[in-house]
């Protein structure tokens, strides 16, 4: 097997490649992704839905976004994109913020990481639901019901983000 990393194709933000037989995808435009798990003072957890067109359907998630992904952001630290991600997403903003955790978003898949923090105390100063290329509505579901909240989301047909659970699970460590 040849060691020689071959190109099979390249977008504006994903190169696809492969090696000794492994296909996967590299990011090209970023140092990494930034998920928040945002949760305001009313212990409700800050959630977006958006249309992802690779699934063709509607997903909840954790608000999240790339670092370093403009010119203007070349060398931006990973919390710098949280803060800016979370209020051009949600239009919630923290003043305390906590690195959970950082690795692969999808190890066998991509070269892509990113980084998970925790924002104590979001609260809601602008509108959010993200760029121009982006459309996004915010949720605030409550802690305290959260897993009959992600139930009633997925029998509407809206398709639940796992790593939501993952970021409960910090959540009930804390």
């Amino acid at each position: 097997m040849s060691n020689v990393l071959e190109i099979l194709g390249e977008g504006k933000f994903i190169r696809l490649v492969r090696r000794n037989g492994w296909e996967w995808a590299e990011r090209t435009n970023t140092a990494g992704g930034v998920i928040m798990l945002a949760v305001t003072d009313a212990k409700e957890l800050v959630l977006v839905e958006q249309y992802r067109p690779p699934l063709g359907a509607r997903v909840i998630e954790l608000p999240a976004g790339l670092t370093g992904d403009e010119p203007d952001k070349v060398g931006e630290e990973p919390v710098e994109a949280a803060c800016r991600e979370l209020l051009e997403e949600t239009g919630f903003e923290s003043l305390l913020w906590e690195e959970l955790l950082a690795g692969p978003s999808s190890a066998g898949l991509t070269t892509e990481s990113y980084t998970l923090f925790l924002a104590r105390g979001a609260r809601r100063v602008a509108a959010g639901g993200g760029d121009s290329a982006e459309d996004i509505t915010v949720h605030l579901a409550p802690l305290d019901d959260i897993d009959a909240w992600l139930a009633d989301q997925r029998q509407q047909g809206a398709v639940v983000d796992p790593k939501i659970y993952g970021g409960l699970y910090f959540l009930t460590r804390m």
